[in-house]
């Protein structure tokens, strides 16, 4: 596995391995790796024949009073992971690799982007789209990988590719969970065994709502909402969102119909955490 920081160097490699023929898969990460990560490089790694994996802890996507300074990282450990996994190619920048001075330029995608977690988050996404076009254009991959679990994010990806004809294929990986139910995540890390024991609350509302509308048959989003809400208030913890919306255009939902997506997030002292269920089926 190569190892690089600068960006010219990925380009290099980049275009040799298209000289060759190859399909570039791509995974940008923040890093501390955790299984959600490894199923996605997995898939990468069955459709294509050159893996790409990036690690940045983007400031530009958190807020002045988050966790940038602490979240948690570990390089030796993620590139022992990513050799493990045989990925191709680690481009692990600089924040002044990736934002030289006086950088002035985002993307930013509207409507999607001031709901859900860009009301609890101002300005997240703006800067969640701007490095990863960045990475897009550094990487030119042909299919890059995202998670389910966060669900918003790769709705507003999927937009921004859209609208702006980048030539990649998004492809969305199912929410990985630990043996409890949590859903992997690199914050996970900062949970207590209490406060671990409490987490589970928002996983707990979202099957809760999921059983009403398929064993119970209830659809009235108020109702199923206000049914989950009982469950994460039951444990004390702050409710940020729960909500049941349009998983294509994030539009909230009145009556539940194919392809809802549920969206939540809570936050346990320092932690804030996120979680989703997709009703496919009912």
């Amino acid at each position: 596995m190569k190892i690089l920081k600068k960006i010219n160097d990925v380009r290099s490699e980049i275009k040799m391995a298209k000289a060759e023929g190859k399909i570039i898969g791509f995974v940008p990460t923040m890093g501390y790796l955790h299984q959600g990560h490894i199923s996605l490089i997995r898939k990468a790694k069955e459709e294509c024949e050159y893996v790409v994996v990036s690690i940045f802890v983007n400031p530009t996507q958190f807020g002045p009073k988050e966790d940038f300074n602490r979240y948690p990282r570990n390089l030796e450990r993620d590139i022992k992971i990513l050799k493990d996994e045989k990925v191709n190619l680690l481009f692990a920048p600089e924040t002044e690799e990736m934002y030289k001075e006086g950088f002035k330029s985002w993307v930013y995608v509207e409507e999607l982007s001031e709901i859900l977690e860009g009301k609890f988050r101002p300005g997240h996404f703006k800067g969640v789209c701007t490095v990863v076009l960045k990475l897009f254009n550094i990487v030119q991959p042909d299919k890059a990988y995202f998670g389910w679990k966060d669900a918003q994010q790769l709705i507003i990806i999927k937009k921004m590719v859209e609208d702006l004809n980048i030539p990649v294929e998004i492809i969305g990986c199912p929410t990985i969970r630990e043996s409890d139910g949590l859903a992997c995540s690199s914050r996970n890390v900062y949970l207590g065994e209490k406060e671990r024991e409490k987490a589970l609350c928002l996983y707990k509302a979202l099957k809760k709502i999921e059983e009403l509308i398929k064993k119970e048959k209830i659809y009235d989003c108020k109702v199923l909402i206000k049914e989950g809400e009982k469950i994460i208030k039951e444990e004390g913890v702050e409710l940020q969102y729960l909500e049941i919306v349009k998983i294509d255009n994030l539009k909230k939902l009145e009556k539940i119909e194919k392809d809802a997506i549920i969206l939540g997030a809570i936050k346990i002292g320092d932690v804030r955490l996120i979680d989703n269920l997709i009703i496919s089926e009912f």
